[in-house]
């Protein structure tokens, strides 16, 4: 079993920036993915970016060149880097995770409880 703690959420001003972290704990061995997705209130949950264990990354388009996604296998970390914060990015920020095992197969994922990023105009 895999467990997230997301931290590192907060109050900003548009145009400033926000580092979140997020720690994993438990059967890491079987991590494969990891990553964030953000939810606004009122609206569907979004990916903002993910990154495989061999450190290929994925964003959505609007974060693209904004957010930087970083993981560090040893110690099972995963940080979201966010500069040129807009309102728009106002939104609860999860940690997500994917984890699979061989033998037996086993592919589940995991959400953590989620870190509030507020952007003020």
């Amino acid at each position: 079993q895999v467990t997230l703690v997301e931290s590192g959420g907060g109050l900003v001003q548009a145009g400033g920036s926000l580092r979140l972290s997020c720690a994993a704990s438990g059967d890491t061995i079987c991590i494969s993915a990891m990553g964030w997705y953000r939810q606004a209130p009122g609206k569907e949950r979004e990916l903002v970016a993910r990154i495989t264990s061999g450190g290929l990354a994925n964003y959505a388009p609007s974060m693209r060149g904004r957010f930087t996604i970083s993981r560090d296998n040893a110690k099972n970390t995963v940080a979201l880097q966010m500069n040129s914060l807009k309102p728009e990015d106002t939104a609860v920020y999860y940690c997500h995770v994917d984890t699979v095992t061989a033998a037996p197969y086993r592919a589940l994922e995991v959400w953590g409880q989620g870190t509030l990023v507020t952007v003020s105009s």
